[in-house]
């Protein structure tokens, strides 16, 4: 089932190294093209002839050496696999992912890739639980890395506690089903809003709100893994933009409810995550505004309702709505599926801990018209967006059926 696609295999310097040999000819035996990367380190561990032999194919681990064939070679393997699996990941490789550090040729290559990235963390148990190395994970997932474990059990070290790596069988798997899954949203076109718009009040100062993008930008990354064409609308963030995905900025409501209008006729799917402005000032002030010392007022005037109008528009299109509330939650959300005329609506109480505009949290309910209704209970953005996009694949299989 792997024919057709090339991996690129890290090793990094563990003891879990070892493991490596089984997960190159396991992929192998599914017929995937192996690149092997390896650090240094690595090589002390398991040699470059062993993972040669097994891949069929040249072992790079010098960022100096001579390249195989004439090219920049941390570019070339940056950009020839269809999925990076490091395996083992330790938590120095990991630690150095995060702060975009360089200093071999795995590293290298992995600062340099555009392509999907599946990590098997091996390290000691304290090691794993320190805050470093949880901050560096809870990072990289936020930019896409996905995560193969750890197990937990008797570690080489002589302790006991999650760190070991995973088995090589279940990582091959973890690959496998990473190309499976990739197809739910093959040949789609989704459109994504996130961020919070800005409403000017005078050439310095503007009416927002406290969405940090986040979700939006998970839930993109999400449809661009599930194999969808993404186009994100979004409003100002400092959010990196998910590899793959195309980038429509805007700033004001009136901006986002134009291009999202503009792109629905041929979307398949639209996500309505950005917490749009209800209102702006009815005049923008052509110069700053001074302080007097006097009330200012402000004369507000109601920004175009995006949802409720995508949702009169509604043809073949699936569109899904957010509904952020800090009271009566789940009335509040039913009361919107009805008036947005949505196939589904994700609500969640901003108010909650772990929860929110600026968390990378969130505590969600995925609602549906029929009243049928999944609490999530605290996840990561990206987690929560990956259960949305099964949500989402399910609804168009049934459509495909009526």
């Amino acid at each position: 089932m792997l024919s057709d696609k090339t991996i690129l295999v890290g090793v990094t310097g563990g003891i879990a190294a070892y493991k490596a040999a089984e997960i190159i000819s396991r992929l192998r035996k599914l017929n995937a093209e192996v690149q092997v990367v390896m650090t240094e380190a690595a090589t002390r561990y398991i040699t470059p002839l062993t993972l040669r032999t097994l891949a069929a194919a040249p072992v790079y681990w010098d960022l100096f050496g001579e390249p195989k064939t004439w090219n920049v070679e941390h570019i070339a393997l940056a950009q020839r696999p269809d999925l990076i699996l490091i395996a083992p990941a330790t938590a120095n490789t990991l630690a150095k992912m995060a702060a975009g550090i360089a200093d071999n040729l795995l590293t290298s290559v992995l600062l340099a890739t555009d392509k999907p990235i599946l990590a098997a963390p091996a390290m000691n148990h304290h090691m794993y639980h320190h805050p470093a190395t949880q901050a560096n994970i809870a990072l990289l997932k936020e930019r896409s890395v996905q995560f193969i474990g750890p197990d937990s059990g008797y570690q080489a070290c002589g302790t006991d506690g999650d760190g070991r790596m995973k088995e090589p069988a279940e990582i091959v798997a973890a690959v496998q089903a990473y190309f499976t899954g990739i197809s739910e949203l093959r040949g789609k076109k989704v459109l994504v809003t996130a961020g919070g718009t800005q409403e000017a009040i005078d050439p310095v100062r503007y009416l927002t709100n406290r969405s940090s993008g986040r979700m939006g930008y998970a839930i993109a990354q999400a449809m661009r893994e599930a194999g969808a064409e993404v186009s994100l609308i979004s409003a100002p963030t400092h959010r990196p933009v998910p590899a793959g995905v195309k980038l429509i900025a805007v700033t004001t409501a009136v901006e986002m409810y134009e291009e999202v209008l503009r792109g629905y006729a041929d979307a398949d799917v639209v996500v309505k995550a950005a917490a749009v402005a209800d209102y702006r000032p009815d005049r923008i002030a052509a110069q700053k505004i001074k302080k007097t010392g006097e009330n200012l007022q402000l004369d507000l005037i109601p920004n175009p309702d995006i949802l409720l109008e995508l949702g009169k528009r509604k043809t073949r299109q699936i569109l899904v709505g957010f509904a952020a509330e800090t009271e009566d939650l789940i009335a509040q959300a039913q009361a919107k599926i009805r008036r947005k005329n949505v196939d589904l609506l994700v609500a969640n109480d901003v108010t909650q801990e772990g929860a929110g505009f600026e968390s990378p949290t969130n505590i969600v309910s995925i609602l549906y018209p029929d009243g049928r209704r999944k609490d999530i209970p605290r996840l990561s953005k990206i987690e929560i967006a990956r259960i949305l996009v099964r949500e989402i694949a399910g609804i168009l299989e049934e459509k495909q059926k009526e």
